[in-house]
């Protein structure tokens, strides 16, 4: 009797220890989140109607230029995220992305348009007085008539943030210096100053002592419609990471197909922050964000493919990526900057051979060289392809046939998945249609099926 009574005095003291903790739990959730906002903000394709950049010209010929300048982008990735990590490049970043969005600095607020980056972290744009800048449309930001403007000393945590990318040259001012993959750069003051969202809902967003580089020397082949770049990394010195207090490290994107973007002009893809980008319901798939180096780059892991009823585990030679197993965690990288796909080599050939197999249509050659699969479509521009499912750790996400297998030219349906060597980046027009989320707190990437044009 006396040992019931010991055990049921110890289960029920174990009870109320796990009740504590629970409360406890949800008490600092409950606080963590006071203060999280939620707001949104049109994600602009360039090659869309809204953008700066709109050329009307063929789909096929926007699809072939977004095709190449993806090609262009993932070459740093070959040249630098990929190598082994005494090798790593930190202080070049990849060739910037697809999307532009509109955001306004200081007080009173000057609208920029910029390049929205995913593989980018230090958010930049040209300023006043500028030695040595590329022409752009809108007037230069000029700090001096900022009321909220300010340059970041070089003992300060922001400055130290850059590691490699910074100096001390002057009055104790830190200066970034920014290199990207096509030998484009941006070099000027580290400053910190208020930054407005256009939010969605009509009401601007302003937050403040967001830093960012105020640039006097910058080059390449920056387009003169923008001004510089908007961070959207997992480094410290991303938006992202700067206001981790209003957003709780929580943004998500839906991206409408390239093809309507292009024709739509009142319809326009989306990236939310804080309360607004959480993804939920009963069709929605989450897959972990391995955390890698560089920082900048979100990591998933890529388990296999697979074409119709016949699954093909990931591989790929011996790199970073396969150390001693067919594949390790972190082996793709999931950006919104990169149009296509690419996969290691020899895991390309296993999808190729598998797809050529599932499919009767005729084949033809792409005359540039670009791609390794086409086929002959039908008067709809499409071709009768197979079921192809990404299969990540406990993700199962389903491509697209439109995103999968694109119009490149008349009569001519190519595979937008190609060999990327030892790498592997899952570009954008795989992630159409999908509401992705990313929760730097949960440390996870969410997915939802979901019609981007009605979102």
């Amino acid at each position: 009797m006396e040992m019931n009574v010991k055990a049921s005095t110890i289960f029920y003291t174990l009870v109320f220890l796990a009740l504590i903790h629970l409360s406890l739990v949800s008490c600092r959730k409950i606080i963590s989140n006071r203060g999280v906002i939620g707001f949104t903000l049109d994600l602009i394709h360039r090659d869309s109607p809204s953008s700066p950049f709109y050329n009307p010209s063929t789909q096929s010929d926007r699809l072939r230029n977004a095709f190449h300048r993806s090609i262009s982008r993932v070459s740093f990735f070959k040249k630098s995220s990929f190598a082994t990590p005494d090798t790593i490049q930190s202080d070049i970043s990849p060739i910037p992305g697809e999307y532009l969005m509109k955001l306004s600095i200081g007080t009173p607020p000057v609208e920029i348009v910029a390049i929205a980056d995913t593989g980018s972290d230090l958010t930049w744009t040209q300023c006043k007085p500028c030695d040595n800048c590329f022409e752009q449309s809108y007037p230069l930001f000029d700090s001096k008539k900022s009321s909220t403007y300010k340059t970041i000393r070089c003992d300060d945590e922001e400055c130290a943030s850059l590691m490699g990318s910074s100096s001390c040259v002057r009055r104790n001012v830190c200066e970034y210096q920014m290199s990207y993959g096509d030998q484009s750069q941006s070099i000027g003051d580290l400053a910190s100053d208020k930054f407005t969202f256009p939010s969605t809902s009509g009401k601007d967003v302003a937050i403040p002592n967001v830093a960012f580089g105020c640039g006097h020397d910058n080059s390449g082949t920056f387009n003169n419609y923008t001004s510089g770049i908007i961070g959207l990394g997992g480094g410290e010195l991303s938006i992202i990471k700067q206001l981790d207090k209003q957003i709780n490290g929580k943004f998500s994107y839906c991206l409408i197909p390239i093809s309507l973007d292009s024709s739509m002009s009142n319809v326009t893809s989306h990236i939310n922050f804080g309360n607004n980008a959480i993804v939920s319901g009963s069709d929605v798939v989450s897959t972990p964000l391995v955390k890698k180096e560089p920082s900048t780059f979100y990591y998933l892991t890529l388990e296999g493919v697979s074409v119709g009823n016949k699954t093909l585990k990931f591989k790929s030679s011996k790199t970073s990526f396969s150390i001693g197993d067919e594949f390790e965690e972190g082996n793709i990288i999931i950006d919104s900057g990169t149009t296509l796909t690419f996969l290691p080599g020899e895991f390309y050939e296993n999808l190729e051979s598998a797809l050529v197999d599932s499919i009767s249509a005729t084949k033809k050659r792409d005359s540039s060289g670009t791609f390794n699969l086409c086929y002959e479509s039908d008067e709809n521009g499409t071709i009768d392809a197979p079921t192809i499912v990404a299969h990540f750790t406990n993700a199962d996400l389903e491509l697209s046939p439109s995103g999968t297998f694109a119009l490149v030219d008349e009569g001519l349906v190519c595979l937008t998945i190609v060999p990327g060597q030892e790498f592997a980046i899952f570009g954008n027009l795989a992630q159409m249609n999908y509401l992705i989320g990313y929760d730097l707190e949960e440390n996870k990437i969410s997915f939802k099926p979901t019609d981007c044009t009605k979102y």
